[in-house]
């Protein structure tokens, strides 16, 4: 049978990984995955109380709203006050999705169809070079790294491509990379994007995570961004909700009813006893991210310090809850795919490879810092005894 857009998906190179760890687990082996970024931590105790509180009163079984309960709107645009000194309309310039893969995913549809094109960095989150697919544009793949001019690889993207870009896709701290802006840059994206007409989708995942005194920006946070910009942010990472996919996009408001008009024919929302647990998990337990970066900060520590000693430098990241880390020299002619298979079979050790996150991502992995500290530190030696051709 013959299927339609995802005919023209390359395999999913993750799955390679998984599988091979998923073998060796079957055969009795400790492995140690530090791949898939899926936050270990509990959810706050509030909102596991206030889900099952709310869950047992049979008026939340009920459909709910698609663009999310008032209260939880106004929960969110406060939120931004206090975190960004951000002001939103929570009746016009917020919307709940029902995770940030989805609102990306139904925001391109609104923003994008055939002819259109999308600018976005590689190597970049997968779904972030998708979506557009799916919206039936083209893809022009920015190349970025972390030493690189991004403004001027902006500018050179978008004056190459043809049909012009309508949407730029940008995400600060950026998944894979781990790379971070300040305000500056943001004031500089969004002079750009008011000069050519142009929609900035900030995918706005790791918004409290930052390290060594570090604070990412909202792009919000530019006066008049909210011209041309949209900002997604998740609870996902934050406090630690994965499950519960809760998240938010805010800014322009033209954007964000044309994102409610499409979820009006998709979805009822999430289910309500979620929206309400959100809703007193951000008013009540605002300080919960502060704790959360914390314990992400140990783990990079753990991680980078631990690699170091073995013989394999890696830039500790400012942001995010992974480490982007070049293959060592001595590995390199493997590539990421057979780099990140030999590291499950030798070192019990699974993490990305680098090329699942677009060509640009090749010769690099990505640890994700989903382990504790003891883990990570059992990770590192597995390592140490399975790369023999390190110097450390």
């Amino acid at each position: 049978m013959e299927f339609r857009r995802i005919g023209s998906l390359p395999p999913y190179v993750f799955t390679i990984i998984d599988t091979l760890k998923i073998e060796a687990r079957r055969a009795g082996e400790d492995v140690i995955d530090l791949g898939f970024g899926n936050p270990d931590l509990p959810s706050p105790d509030i909102a596991v109380d206030k889900l099952a509180e709310a869950a047992r009163n049979p008026r939340n079984h009920r459909y709910s709203s698609s663009r999310g309960l008032p209260r939880l709107r106004t929960a969110v645009a406060d939120m931004y006050q206090r975190r960004f000194g951000v002001e939103l309309d929570p009746e016009t310039q917020v919307i709940n999705t029902i995770g940030a893969k989805e609102g990306f995913a139904h925001l391109m549809w609104v923003l994008l169809q055939a002819g259109d094109a999308a600018l976005v960095p590689s190597p970049s989150y997968p779904i972030h070079r998708y979506s557009p697919l799916f919206a039936g544009a083209e893809v022009r793949e920015m190349p970025f790294t972390t030493d690189g001019d991004f403004i001027g690889m902006l500018r050179e993207g978008w004056e190459y491509s043809w049909p012009k870009p309508r949407v730029i896709v940008l995400s600060f701290p950026h998944n894979p990379t781990t790379a971070c802006v300040d305000l500056a840059f943001m004031e500089e994206v969004v002079a750009f994007a008011r000069e050519r007409d142009v929609v900035l989708v900030h995918d706005f995942a790791y918004a409290d995570l930052g390290f060594d005194g570090y604070r990412p920006p909202s792009i919000l946070q530019v006066p008049g961004a909210d011209e041309v910009a949209v900002e997604l942010y998740s609870m996902t990472k934050s406090f630690s909700m994965a499950g519960w996919r809760m998240a938010f996009m805010v800014g322009n408001a033209e954007v964000v009813a044309a994102l409610a008009k499409l979820k009006s024919y998709l979805d009822y929302g999430t289910f309500q006893p979620i929206q309400i647990a959100a809703t007193v998990t951000l008013n009540e337990a605002p300080d919960h991210p502060v704790e959360i970066c914390g314990v992400y900060q140990d783990r990079r520590d753990a991680l980078c310090d631990g690699l170091a000693r073995i013989g394999w430098p890696v830039e500790p990241p400012r942001g995010t809850m992974f480490t982007w880390a070049p293959i060592p020299e001595q590995y390199a002619e493997l590539g990421s795919v057979e780099f990140a298979s030999m590291l499950v079979r030798e070192a019990n050790v699974a993490v990305s490879p680098g090329v699942g996150f677009g060509p640009g991502g090749e010769g690099f992995v990505r640890f994700a810092l989903i382990e504790n500290e003891q883990r990570i530190g059992q990770a590192v030696r597995n390592l140490r005894g399975a790369l023999d051709r390190l110097d450390p």
